[in-house]
């Protein structure tokens, strides 16, 4: 069977006999996402992300900026870099054209825009620091604690909030075994220590839509991906006093007891009020009921491929990704269920 995309959109596929076929294990045991659904590495190559791709996202970034301003709200766009992107050295290896990575040459077609002054360039600000300890982990495709730290600051910094500086007198526990969406592609799984990225705060979560809590439940809360939607209150008196809306993926997550994907835990540490919803498409009605004061729309760097559909309600996302576990569990979905949610592929809808 042959995994990747068209070559059409972004460069040769790519044929995989098995998971691992997926990974490159680069120096000092670093493992690096190559190829899979949105075949990795033919992005950095040529020709990779077509152009007409990048005139989307200019447009789609300069009208959430429009749109959120209309709200009264500060829309800020973040993409999480791939660890090729800051790490591609460490897999000497590979041929990896960083410089045609899909978020540098983002950062570049927004140059004049309207959505300029929205972007955080987490690239330029992991490369700052790439040389001190990792931001990312060995075996997994995430950042470190280190890593989130550092993408919040820059975060908060074009926002113009300033960030907490006690987490780290704050956090509990030190490090635990820890094999990553990467290292457990191998048999037997690549293991690291990673650190606990729990923290003692004053934020609470105070709603969690039904998917998350069945999936909860079931102890099954790290399966709650797409379509996932969490609501956390902090009443510490040091917690900037306005509401965040976060639309993201992965790299924000809506838990904080896992090694990786803290974003959203540090925004709840800071903010009185952090909506997170799992879905890159921006819910308007959403935004228009809880009238927030920044919007963040983050998404991974591997699915830019896939710019998500136009207005994509949190609820309709949630029962789609509902039918596709019910299907994962052997269970019939509903008679008018699809066979897949949209950008279940990726990160989700716009």
């Amino acid at each position: 069977m042959t995994r990747g995309l068209p070559a059409s959109r972004t460069g040769p596929t790519h044929p995989v006999a098995d998971p691992s076929a997926d990974v490159h294990e680069g120096r000092d045991g670093w493992l690096f996402l190559t190829w899979g659904t949105n075949s990795v590495l033919a992005q950095y190559g040529r020709p990779g992300l077509p152009r007409r791709l990048f005139w989307r996202w200019r447009r789609i970034i300069a009208d959430r900026v429009r749109a959120c301003a209309r709200l009264g709200a500060t829309y800020v766009h973040v993409v999480a870099p791939e660890k090729l992107t800051v790490y591609g050295d460490r897999a000497p290896d590979l041929s990896v054209e960083r410089a045609r990575a899909p978020v540098r040459r983002l950062a570049r077609w927004l140059t004049a825009s309207r959505g300029a002054r929205a972007f955080v360039d987490l690239d330029a600000a992991f490369r700052a620091v790439r040389d001190g300890p990792p931001l990312y982990l060995r075996t997994d495709s995430h950042w470190t604690l280190l890593g989130s730290e550092v993408a919040y600051r820059a975060i908060l910094s074009r926002m113009g909030v300033a960030p907490r500086d006690d987490v780290e007198a704050r956090r509990t526990g030190g490090a635990v075994p820890f094999s990553g969406d990467l290292g457990r592609k191998f048999e037997p799984n690549r293991f690291e220590l990673a650190p606990v990225t729990t923290f003692a705060t004053g934020a609470r979560r105070v709603f969690a839509n039904d998917l998350l809590t069945e999936l909860e439940a079931q102890g099954r809360g790290i399966e709650a991906h797409l379509g996932a939607h969490a609501v956390f209150r902090n009443d510490d008196p040091k917690a900037d006093p306005r509401r965040l809306v976060i639309f993201g993926d992965s790299f924000c997550q809506h838990t904080s007891y896992s090694p990786v994907a803290t974003l959203t835990a540090l925004m709840a540490d800071t903010f009185a009020e952090v909506h997170f919803l799992w879905s890159t498409s921006i819910d308007w009605p959403y935004l228009e009921r809880v009238r927030p004061d920044f919007v963040l729309g983050e998404i991974a760097e591997r699915f830019m491929i896939d710019p998500p559909p136009r207005g994509f309600r949190i609820e309709r996302l949630a029962e789609l990704a509902r039918a596709r576990k019910t299907l994962t569990d052997g269970s019939r979905p509903p008679p008018d269920a699809p066979a897949s949610a949209p950008g279940a592929a990726g990160a989700g809808p716009r």
